[in-house]
């Protein structure tokens, strides 16, 4: 028994780090592998830099290496392109505020995350998603990179956000999930977007009434008196 125990210290020795004089192992120091610490000083570069130059345009691979102390290599070993490196930046940054949260009620789990997505907007960081499809229209690489690694990340918890208010009697079952997301979240990007009304957080709310109680009520109130097509 004892020399399966010091055989089980040694293997993990070995696997810790490299033998010193002696036979000794010798450990390597904690902490994330370089590669990653490099990755995360990268992805803070791009949003330091963005935030600072003021576009998407002005940015470059070289001044984000140059900022995070690594060679461009490095950069292009995990992103493609400038766009797919803006877009997981951002993502990265957003990720934990733009979590759904489960509260027990669709309404309040779409709501909450609906105002978190309206503080981000009115934020800093509200300029580097206003770069990114602003420069989407002309880049389609660029706006696949939004989709890609920040839409579809956030659709896919909103389907089970959704999903979870179907199956809790909250949502008609059958219904449109893409059509129900784009009509909470269009709203939001046309005001934040074309800036005709001050986009508030209170908007969220204003929206998940119409949309979310509206699939309860095919007449919600307001809409009594609209003319029948002809």
């Amino acid at each position: 028994m004892a020399q399966n125990h010091i055989r089980s210290v040694d293997d993990r020795n070995g696997r810790n780090g490299a033998s010193g004089p002696n036979g000794t192992a010798v450990k390597r120091p904690p902490g994330r592998p370089r590669s990653e610490e490099s990755r995360q000083s990268i992805l803070r570069s791009t949003l330091k830099l963005l935030k600072q130059n003021g576009g998407f345009a002005e940015l470059s691979i070289e001044a984000i290496a140059a900022d995070a102390n690594v060679g461009k290599t490095t950069v292009y070993r995990w992103w493609p392109t400038k766009g797919a490196l803006v877009a997981d930046a951002f993502a990265a940054s957003a990720d934990n505020e733009l979590r759904f949260p489960d509260t027990g009620s669709v309404y309040n789990d779409i709501r909450l995350q609906m105002r978190g997505l309206i503080r981000i907007f009115r934020s800093q960081r509200g300029k580097i998603v206003a770069a990114l499809l602003a420069g989407g229209q002309s880049d389609p690489e660029l706006l696949e990179a939004y989709r890609d690694r920040f839409l579809w990340p956030r659709r896919r918890q909103a389907y089970q956000t959704l999903q979870r208010g179907v199956d809790r009697g909250e949502l008609p079952v059958g219904c449109d999930f893409d059509l129900i997301l784009d009509s909470l979240y269009g709203p939001i990007l046309m005001r934040f977007l074309i800036r005709h009304v001050n986009l508030e957080e209170s908007f969220a709310d204003e929206v998940c009434d119409w949309v979310l109680q509206g699939l309860k009520n095919p007449n919600p109130l307001g809409c009594q008196n609209l003319p029948s097509k002809p």
